[in-house]
């Protein structure tokens, strides 16, 4: 339905069928970030306005150049080179029992259980961690739960001093385990996007609703956790 959706307001908004076609994505929809404007596509559609899609091969004194040989004139070249959404720790290093680099532990995807906590890393707690990122809902609502969650920790910790807590790696195997089998299901496994590492996991994304999130970290479950006496490093 959402698909059928946007192929009615790019054909509502753009009469051109061979930029319609430059304008229709290869991939489903939801796969990549969704723009909301109503002016976009008419933007497009201006006379001083080329949508160009050949992939540029060099950048000339007068332009760019693509790869039929056409140079195209520019003034200004906005450059984006995109961003780094699946390196949760650059420039950050976080070591954990034993010295374990939190790096190594997420050479392959980083992974948390809730998306707030680490096997071997006593008391890390994170917010925004893996896999609490959203396609639809709101972030802010999501750090909400994560913070009341944490904060029940630190309560279970005030009631225990000199202890510290550490999820047990059962745990957060099968909660990782879970979320990896419904994100297969998802748009997002579909396309290469910013959701994915170089591997292909999925790191940043919940599969699930906000709502499904508050209840499942509504409450901190003690026996999710080892509960260990604070040793001096």
């Amino acid at each position: 339905m959402v698909t059928a959706l946007c192929h009615l307001s790019l054909r509502h908004d753009v009469a051109d069928p061979a930029l319609r076609a430059k304008l229709t994505p290869d991939y489903p929809v939801l796969c990549k970030r969704v723009l909301f404007s109503n002016e976009y596509y008419p933007a497009l559609t201006l006379p001083t306005v080329d949508v160009e899609t050949t992939a540029i091969t060099q950048i000339v004194t007068d332009g760019v150049r693509t790869a039929d040989g056409a140079v195209h004139a520019a003034d200004v070249i906005v450059y984006g080179t995109g961003f780094k959404g699946s390196e949760f720790l650059w420039p950050i290093r976080i070591l954990g029992r034993g010295g374990r680099d939190l790096a190594d532990a997420w050479t392959d995807g980083a992974r948390a259980y809730l998306g707030m906590t680490v096997p071997q890393f006593p008391n890390l707690f994170l917010l925004y961690g893996p896999n609490t990122n959203l396609g639809v809902g709101s972030i802010i609502y999501m750090i909400e739960c994560q913070a009341r969650y944490i904060r029940q920790a630190l309560a279970h910790l005030t009631a225990h001093p000199g202890h510290v807590l550490e999820v047990r790696p059962g745990t957060a195997r099968d909660f990782d385990e879970h979320i990896q089998q419904r994100l297969r299901r998802t748009p997002w496994t579909s396309c290469s996007s910013w959701y994915r590492n170089a591997a292909g996991r999925i790191t940043n994304n919940w599969p699930g609703t906000v709502t499904a999130y508050r209840l499942r970290t509504r409450t901190l479950h003690p026996d999710d956790y080892h509960l260990l006496p604070l040793t001096p490093r």
